[in-house]
């Protein structure tokens, strides 16, 4: 599950990155604009926080002197974001908005030969690509595909356009639905019917069409009778798909593998698309893990991309590849850097690729240089930079943390210094106390040196006593680095007079592979008492009140949570866990992607000679129910596949049955996140309102 929150902190998390058609809005519903918003209070509130602007998607034009970029904004009476699409100078300098509408506008890109801002918008009905000038005007629809398309790039050449659209699987059994036309009863005979938050009916195919003067009704399906996914489900996106510079390529990103095998795999891999001929070569045949995100060198001679080793292991180390396209060899940048490497980009010179990468705790930008291999760090400092796009004499890149949400940085590659060029929240930001954010190192059982970061509440009194939080990481292998979140909220915390501490226990990257792969198969081992440690050090503070300790975390660290609360020993007064697993001979079932329990429980509850599953089993939570003895929140969406509802409804019958105080937040229409603004805010209300009741 490390997609779950590496990726997502940075994307969903935040409000990025989503190709989903927007609900049609009505003609007469509200405009969803940004508001002046005057503070009551210089301390964040859930209404607060649902009133942040939501920076996603920058891209620059092709002299490099223009971003385009958007901004989504929330209206809680709605209960629905709209996103509008700004421009501004690599500089800093002209600002502009340059929509206005009902209608979400989605991906947006310059055409290659930057004279047009190209993007994804549902104002028909159903998602399609549509045109205008960079000032918005001469607003032109492009596409009519049935059903809508996921997203899009143009050619370089401006000959063609690729575009991703669903393919509808063929219904078993047809005969058996004769005469039914009210029937809703689907019949499955494999794994893989359902996929985190949606029921797998179809799956998304790459198209390619001439671009023309008149609207783009089909494509050419470039996988046709192939029942195969491409970008990856759930997360991946358009980075996933790419042109080269002569037009003659498309490197794309592909799972070829169905039912069970897919269930179990995660060896995906890059092939190219060739549309003069239709040729498709496999590139990475043989390599075993993930193997995606392919980028052309600006020359079209390379190809870099993000690559893993082992297959069903999603959080193996990420590496970063190189093709020669003429030589048809590949090469491992990254052998020796004890890191991984995300959101490759190349320089404008060929000669070097730029990168993300997490170390202690922050996610910096990385150079490689391909000459002679040597990896240089550019950047330092408390926050996380989430991408970066070469722009000549500079670097233009995406960065946030735990103190701010996401906005727009002017990077000198060769100094790392940054000054922010967009400041779409700075009006709020200003009028709040922000909460002090500090890196502690603390001694684990085993002597081992652990990074935790604390929160404290804004005007801080050292002379004081503060109720303090446990934070539990999900993933579970992601870091606890500078995210900004609008559910997992430090600030948010802070705000409400509580200290937070928030460990990189064993089993997150960013210090060293070792570390990282320690948790597999030992869920209920040396992480949970890395945690211990941590809140036990914290506890010799004089400003923190061990006696009204708290416990929380969501997915893994829901999980953690739910171990927690029958092996505390009494050092804990309450609990909030959020999606978490409980029962984890029935997680091993209920889930959808088996590779990921196999992996890290070790495989199947019934195989009695796998020592390491049996061991995982035996940690279960559920089997220290027995021990529970402090009130418990537990919460969960029904659209969660990955971790099902009835995991949180075990956890909560189990206490009340057991006598202990406990409230079950459940969420019809949520999946593994809480991403509607009314329920965000309940979310945010209630986990208070709990942690108030016992801890103050």
């Amino acid at each position: 599950m490390k997609n779950l929150f590496l990726l997502l902190s940075m994307a969903l998390i935040a409000g990025l990155y989503s190709c989903k058609p927007a609900e049609k809005k009505s003609e007469d519903a509200p405009l969803i604009e940004k508001q002046a918003i005057t503070l009551n209070s210089d301390l964040m509130t859930p209404e607060v926080l649902w009133s942040f602007g939501r920076l996603s998607e920058p891209e620059l034009s092709p002299d490099k002197q223009t971003i385009v970029y958007g901004v989504t904004y929330y209206d809680v009476a709605q209960n629905k974001g709209n996103r509008e699409l700004y421009t501004i100078g690599t500089d800093g300098q002209n600002p502009k908005r340059i929509t206005s509408t009902k209608f979400s506008e989605y991906q947006a890109m310059w055409t290659p030969d930057g004279k047009k801002i190209v993007f994804m918008s549902a104002e028909s009905g159903s998602m399609q690509i549509w045109e205008m000038s960079p000032d918005g005007k001469n607003r032109k629809q492009v596409t009519d595909i049935e059903n809508g398309i996921n997203g899009f790039k143009y050619a370089p050449d401006m000959t063609k356009v690729l575009f991703t659209a669903e393919v509808q699987q063929e219904k078993q059994h047809q005969d058996l639905y004769a005469g039914l036309p009210k029937a809703t009863g689907r019949i499955y005979n494999d794994l893989m019917y359902r996929h985190w938050d949606t029921w797998v009916q179809s799956y998304s195919h790459i198209f390619i069409a001439d671009l023309t003067s008149v609207k783009i009704t089909g494509g050419t399906d470039i996988m046709v009778n192939e029942p195969y996914e491409s970008p990856l489900m759930p997360f991946g996106g358009m980075e996933q798909i790419n042109w080269s510079p002569d037009s003659k390529i498309i490197a794309y990103t592909c799972r070829k593998k169905k039912g069970v095998e897919y269930a179990k795999s995660t060896n995906s891999d890059i092939f190219l698309y060739e549309p003069e001929g239709a040729k498709t070569t496999n590139i990475t045949e043989g390599m075993m893990g993930y193997d995606v995100a392919p980028v052309f060198s600006p020359d079209g001679k390379k190809i870099a991309w993000q690559s893993m080793e082992r297959d069903g292991y999603e959080s193996d180390k990420n590496r970063l590849f190189v093709y020669d396209i003429e030589s048809k060899t590949k090469t491992d940048f990254t052998r020796d850097f004890d890191q991984n490497a995300e959101s490759p980009a190349w320089a404008d010179d060929n000669k070097s690729v730029y990168f993300i990468s997490d170390y202690h705790a922050t996610d910096e930008i990385y150079r490689l240089d391909i000459s002679d291999g040597k990896i240089t760090k550019i950047t330092e400092g408390i926050h996380n930079y989430t991408g970066v796009i070469p722009a000549g004499d500079r670097l233009i890149a995406t960065r946030m943390s735990m103190s701010m949400p996401v906005e727009l940085y002017s990077v000198d590659p060769v100094t790392g210094k940054d000054t922010q060029i967009t400041t779409t929240n700075k009006d709020i930001l200003d009028q709040l106390a922000i909460a002090r954010v500090e890196q502690r190192w603390i001694k684990t059982t085993d002597n081992k040196d652990m990074h935790s970061w604390i929160i404290y509440p804004p005007h801080f009194d050292p002379a004081k006593k503060y109720p303090t939080l446990l934070f539990c990481e999900g993933g579970p292998q992601s870091t606890v680095s500078q995210f900004w979140s609008y559910r997992w909220n430090f600030q948010m915390m802070a705000a409400n007079g509580y200290i937070i501490v928030a460990p990189n226990r064993r089993g997150l990257p960013g210090f060293g592979q070792a570390w990282n792969e320690q948790i597999s198969g030992d869920y209920g081992g040396q992480n949970m008492l890395d945690y211990l440690s941590a809140i036990d050090a914290m506890t010799k503070e004089p400003y923190v009140n061990k006696d009204k300790l708290g416990c929380i975390g969501a997915s893994y660290g829901g999980f953690s949570v739910y171990w927690l609360a029958g092996n505390h020993n009494k050092r804990f007064k309450a609990f909030i866990s959020h999606d978490g697993m409980f029962n984890l001979e029935a997680q091993y079932l209920e889930t959808e992607e088996m590779w990921f329990v196999n992996w890290d429980l070790g495989g199947p509850f019934w195989d009695k000679n796998n020592k390491v599953a049996q061991r995982s089993y035996a940690s279960s939570p559920h089997r220290f129910v027995q021990n529970w003895d402090t009130p418990i929140l537990c919460i969960h969406g029904e659209n969660d596949y990955r971790i099902v509802a009835t995991q949180g409804m075990q956890a909560f019958n189990a206490a009340i049955l057991r006598g202990i105080p406990a409230e079950l937040l459940y969420f019809p229409d949520e999946n593994h996140w809480v991403l509607k603004p009314q329920n965000g805010i309940l979310w945010q209300r209630t986990f208070f309102n709990w942690l108030d009741r016992w801890l103050k």
